[in-house]
């Protein structure tokens, strides 16, 4: 299993031809404590910087995009009823959804973790 990221701070890992996408540590500092999130549904077809999903905090209002093509086969519900599960584990259990991979090209395009860390290191 390998994890990437986006610049918008979107982590995706990808096994076989499913892909798990959520928002990072970073991201989640930046956003505060998180008090709403609104995941996309199953079958809702994607495309790479689509807005997929929002995430609320005490201070701002976020959207999640999609890092790569593909078909929604499932949203995480639980962070309907506890989306404080986002503050707790943002690259683990508060996952947003899970994604057929349509298109593995475009996972070239996104950042390992250490570029990634650079990335962030330079903002």
């Amino acid at each position: 299993m390998t994890t990437y990221y986006s610049k918008d701070h979107e982590w995706i890992t990808v096994e076989g031809g499913t892909a798990t996408v959520g928002i990072t540590s970073y991201a989640q500092q930046q956003l505060g404590d998180v008090v709403y999130v609104e995941t996309p549904e199953a079958g809702k077809s994607l495309s790479q910087g689509d807005e997929a999903a929002v995430v609320e905090s005490v201070k701002a209002a976020s959207e999640v995009y999609a890092p790569i093509d593909g078909e929604v086969t499932e949203g995480n519900a639980a962070l309907g009823d506890e989306p404080a599960k986002v503050n707790e584990d943002p690259e683990g259990a508060a996952w947003f959804w899970k994604m057929t991979v349509a298109d593995e090209g475009q996972l070239a395009g996104l950042m390992d973790e250490a570029a990634y860390k650079a990335y962030v290191d330079a903002l």
